[in-house]
């Protein structure tokens, strides 16, 4: 079959043409993914994102070549998935370079841990239409364009709700931070 067949017709709906373009174009995606410096072990899981989009997006897909699209997905999900990566090693390798043992006396690592058990708290007593912005921009290090897509908002609704949604935590940190203050004091 043509891939213009196959695509109109995964387009419609028909899902064995939509396995046969991933079972056609996965060596393509894979080769691609490992050329841009993705690891063996993660090839798979870039591969599967990569159809996840597809398969989310491929309704709207009107460019003249599919193989750029998929190219350019694929570019995308790599990226996310080896800068993902690199945090994480980043991470790892910080922490291995940290003692059991270190330097700080109990009562500042006290400190450390009860600003994060505070700051987790009053995120969770956020709106979620707050929340959810807040937790993918900081947390997950998302854009407001990815943060756009994922939660189907307007790019100025995005904005907005990360604004009111950091002012909202403040007030509540402030707050929270008074009323721990009178416990202890």
């Amino acid at each position: 079959m043509e891939d213009a067949f196959l695509i109109k017709e995964a387009q419609n709906g028909n899902l064995s043409a939509y396995s046969e373009l991933v079972k056609r174009f996965s060596p393509v995606v894979e080769r691609f993914a490992f050329q841009l410096g993705a690891s063996l072990k993660d090839i798979q899981d870039i591969s599967q994102e990569v159809f996840i989009r597809v398969y989310r997006f491929l309704h709207q897909f009107t460019h003249s070549k599919f193989t750029t699209w998929l190219y350019k997905i694929t570019l995308n999900v790599t990226r996310d998935f080896i800068k993902k990566e690199n945090r994480y090693l980043f991470k790892a390798e910080k922490l291995a370079k940290e003692p059991f043992l270190t330097d700080e006396l109990p009562e500042d690592m006290l400190f450390k841990e009860e600003e994060e058990r505070l700051l987790h708290e009053c995120i969770k007593k956020l709106d979620e239409k707050y929340r959810i912005p807040i937790i993918l921009h900081y947390f997950h290090d998302k854009k407001y364009e990815e943060i756009q897509d994922i939660l189907l908002l307007n790019l100025s609704t995005v904005k907005t709700r990360l604004l009111r949604g950091k002012n909202l935590l403040k007030k509540a940190l402030i707050e929270e931070e008074k009323k721990e203050g009178k416990k202890h004091g």
